[in-house]
């Protein structure tokens, strides 16, 4: 038997990620919530705090 692996749009990661960093669930809380892995969403939380703090890019027009 072959498990298939989830793929989750990058909305739908955001959203996820957005319940721990701005509405103060707790991963567990909410990975339970979602039916997510504590660890998959921790990643995506790590990612998105590091997308965070990344100094915005802004293009210049000459």
């Amino acid at each position: 038997m072959t498990n298939k692996r989830r793929s989750y749009t990058p909305e739908y990661k955001l959203e996820a990620a957005s319940l721990v960093l701005d509405q103060n669930y707790s991963v567990p809380e909410a990975a339970r919530s979602l039916g997510l892995n504590e660890n998959v969403l921790r990643r995506w939380v790590s990612q998105l705090r590091d997308e965070r703090r990344a100094p915005a890019v802004q293009a210049s027009c000459i």
